[in-house]
C-alpha cells in the first residue's frame, strides 16, 4: 500500500432522521442499519483500508463517541481517533486533521469520507479515489466524487461541471444548494450536474494552502497548535482552542471559493442512508414490497412498509401501507414514509414532552 495515502473518516454526526434507532448517545454510524453483520463505520473503514494503510486512517468524531469507535474498530489506536471537544461543522475538523497529517507526512494525499454511506463495490470505489489521488499528487487541485443523479432529488446539493471537459475528472463550475423540484429537474435536463456526496480528495499541502488563502483566521487559530500536534500536549491545546473555531462547512469555507476544483463521476453504487426511506430503497423486499430488518412479518393488506425490530421478533401488520415501523426497547415509531423528513422535528417534540 502507498504510505502517502491517508483517510479521514467523518463519524461525528447524530443522524436524527433515523430516530429512534439513531440517538445522540448511539448514532447511526455505529449501528448495523441493513442487518448486514457490520456497522456502517466498520463497513466504511474496511472499504478505505483496501488502499489506505490501517495506521493512516483517522477517525474524526465527537468526544462522547471515543469509546464506541475503539470498541467497533479495535484495529485503530487512540492516537488515530481525533476528538472534537465542540461541534463546529466540517471545516475546522478537516483543517485540524490535515495539519496533523501534514506534520507527520508532508507528501500525504488524503480522502475525507463520511462514515455512514453505503457503497458495495469496494474495487470501483478504490479505483475512483486513486484516480483523484494521482491528480492531487501532481497538481495543486481539490477533488471530489459526484454521484450521477437518478431522479430530481431535492435533498442533495449538486455539483455543476464544465461540459467542455473531456472524460474522467471534470472542472467544477460551481456548487449548488439543495434545489426545489423544478430546479432539480432542470439540472438533470442540462446533463452536467452531479449529486454532492461529501467525499473529498486533496494533498495536505493544497488543502492547508487553501485555508491560508480563504480562511486566514481559522488557519491562524489552528497553526498555533502545530508544535503540539501528535504529542501529549495536543489534547490541552485542542480543548482550549477548538471551541473558538468558526462554525462553518468545508463547502462554504473552501470549495465555493477555490477555482481549482475537479469532480469525478463515481463508477460505484452509492446510497447516503440519510433517511428511513433511503434505507427502504436499499433493502430486499417481500412480495408485498415490505422491507425488513430483524423482523419476521405476517402482513395482511399491508404493502410498501419499512419494518425494523430486534432480530427474530414477530410483527403482525394489517391495513397499513407505506409506513415506517420501528420497534426499539422503550420507543415504538409508526410513521408515514412520505413524512420521513419530519422525523427530525418529531424528535424535538418527544424530548420536550418526555425528556431525553
Amino acid at each position: 500500500m502507498n504510505k502517502n495515502y491517508y483517510a479521514v473518516l467523518m463519524a461525528g454526526g447524530v443522524g436524527s432522521r433515523f430516530w429512534p434507532i439513531s440517538t445522540a448517545d448511539y448514532p447511526k454510524q455505529f449501528h448495523d442499519m441493513l442487518g448486514a453483520g457490520s456497522t456502517l463505520i466498520q463497513k466504511t473503514f474496511e472499504r478505505l483500508n483496501t488502499f489506505v494503510p490501517t495506521e493512516n486512517i483517522l477517525i474524526l468524531t465527537n468526544e462522547r463517541y471515543n469509546d464506541l469507535v475503539l470498541e467497533q474498530l479495535p484495529q485503530v489506536t487512540q492516537e488515530q481517533v481525533v476528538l472534537e471537544p465542540a461541534m463546529r461543522n466540517t471545516a475546522p475538523c478537516i483543517l485540524y486533521a490535515a495539519l496533523k497529517i501534514k506534520k507527520k507526512n508532508p507528501n500525504a494525499v488524503m480522502i475525507v469520507a463520511p462514515s455512514d454511506h453505503w457503497i458495495e463495490d469496494k474495487d470501483a470505489f478504490a479505483k475512483d479515489v486513486e484516480a483523484c489521488f494521482k491528480k492531487c499528487e501532481t497538481e495543486q487541485v481539490l477533488c471530489t466524487l459526484g454521484i450521477t443523479p437518478t431522479f430530481a432529488n431535492t435533498g442533495f446539493g449538486y455539483i455543476e461541471f464544465d461540459k467542455a471537459t473531456g472524460h474522467g475528472l471534470k472542472k467544477v463550475e460551481q456548487f449548488r444548494e439543495k434545489p426545489d423540484y423544478e430546479t432539480a429537474k432542470s439540472f438533470l435536463a442540462q446533463g452536467n450536474f452531479l449529486w454532492n456526496a461529501g467525499i473529498f480528495i486533496w494533498s495536505v499541502e493544497t488543502i492547508v494552502q487553501a485555508f491560508k488563502t480563504y480562511q486566514r483566521e481559522q488557519y491562524a487559530l489552528f497553526e498555533k497548535g502545530i508544535p503540539a500536534y501528535n504529542t501529549p500536549e495536543e489534547k490541552a491545546f485542542i480543548e482550549s482552542h477548538y471551541p473558538q473555531a468558526e462554525n462553518i462547512s468545508i463547502d462554504y469555507a473552501i470549495l465555493e471559493k477555490s477555482p481549482a476544483i475537479f469532480v469525478l463521476a463515481a463508477s460505484f453504487d452509492w446510497n447516503d442512508l440519510g433517511t428511513w426511506g433511503s434505507l427502504y430503497g436499499k433493502l430486499d423486499k417481500d412480495p408485498d414490497g415490505n422491507a425488513l430488518v430483524g423482523a419476521r412479518l405476517l402482513a395482511q393488506d399491508a404493502t410498501g412498509n419499512m419494518v425494523r425490530t430486534k432480530k427474530g421478533k414477530i410483527v403482525v401488520v394489517d391495513g397499513i401501507n407505506d409506513y415506517i415501523i420501528v420497534d426499539k426497547e422503550d420507543v415504538l415509531l409508526i410513521y408515514p414514509k412520505r413524512k420521513e423528513q419530519d422525523i427530525k422535528q418529531i424528535v424535538a417534540g418527544v424530548k420536550e414532552k418526555f425528556g431525553t
